[in-house]
């Protein structure tokens, strides 16, 4: 979602992004420089039934179009996730976050994959506003395996009690390093999904009223997408989802779906696909499903649809 604030009080004043400095990265390459960032995108509210009620019914003022012509950037075809536990601290773990975050990511693949089947309908290099891309342009590939395509436990350093956005991006630009992704071709598809452990408060989680955040930043690697995903459990079984049966990993589950779903249709923010609503998950945080993959049963939450003009939970 394009947003110039996460919460009516947070503002962006640790939006401009430092340089790495001369920190060393995982390989002994030199530092990735990030560009400054104007906004973050994707930020999926902490209470969203509360945010649903405020916004307008879905409606076809939330069909997505897209925001550029470019064949690069706006979507990621053939979608890798990198999972990097940020720090020390992940030696404990009291939800079982880690182990969580693993098999959701092993399982959104193939045919019992249905709701990830929902972002084969974006493309990308088609001309700007477009909102069907039927068979032109480049699509969204539905994974014929596990999305999931690296995970480091980094702990180097303890994660930073309060991260802030440069040290957000920096870490990802360490991950970067540490996978090997060090040319912008690999990284036209990787997402970098940086979590933070229990008892942090990355970018002022849980206080700026957010749940998680996608961005990109700008490195001697090229352009990396990532994402700010916070040690949601901390904040209970009902943050960042609208069930209410007392399951802990509920909210990180509803949440990262949500960041992964937007990374991949707007992969450098904004010139991927956007609509009235915002990027496709944020029309739809109203919209939790169970689904079962052939790794466990978690809460994914539900993505806008062009074809089929409403917010839905399958293809």
């Amino acid at each position: 979602m394009r947003t110039s604030f996460k919460a009516a009080a947070h503002t962006l004043a640790a939006l401009a992004l430092a340089a790495f400095g001369t920190t060393s990265l995982a390989t002994g390459a030199q530092a990735a420089q990030p560009a400054t960032a104007a906004a973050h995108f994707g930020v999926k509210p902490l209470n969203p039934a509360a945010s649903a009620a405020q916004r307008p019914a879905a409606s076809t003022s939330n069909t997505l179009s897209v925001g550029s012509s470019a064949s690069q950037g706006v979507v990621s075809p053939t979608p890798k996730v990198y999972l990097v536990f940020w720090g020390t601290q992940w030696s404990s773990d009291p939800a079982g976050v880690a182990t969580d975050m693993q098999n959701m990511f092993k399982g959104l693949y193939g045919a019992q994959d249905t709701w990830g089947t929902i972002l084969d309908q974006y493309c990308e290099g088609v001309p700007k506003g477009t909102v069907t891309c039927g068979t032109k342009g480049i699509h969204v590939n539905h994974p014929t395996t596990s999305p999931l395509a690296g995970v480091w436990f980094d702990k180097s350093a303890a994660a930073p009690a309060s991260a802030t956005t440069a040290q957000i991006a920096a870490e990802a630009g360490k991950a970067a390093a540490h996978f090997g992704n060090t040319t912008q071709a690999p990284n036209l598809n990787a997402q970098y999904v940086v979590v933070s452990p229990t008892g942090t408060h990355p970018d002022g989680f849980p206080n700026s009223g957010f749940c998680a955040w996608h961005d990109f930043t700008s490195t001697t690697y090229g352009k990396l997408a990532y994402t700010n995903l916070p040690y949601i459990p901390d904040s209970g079984a009902g943050a960042c989802t609208t069930f209410t049966d007392g399951r802990l990993l509920s909210g990180i589950e509803s949440t990262e779906t949500h960041e992964y779903a937007e990374t991949v249709t707007d992969f450098w923010p904004s010139i991927g696909w956007n609509g009235g609503g915002g990027e496709i998950g944020d029309a739809c945080v109203q919209l939790d499903a169970y689904v079962t993959l052939s790794t466990g049963t978690f809460d994914l939450q539900g993505l806008w649809s062009n074809s089929a003009n409403k917010c839905v939970t399958h293809g």
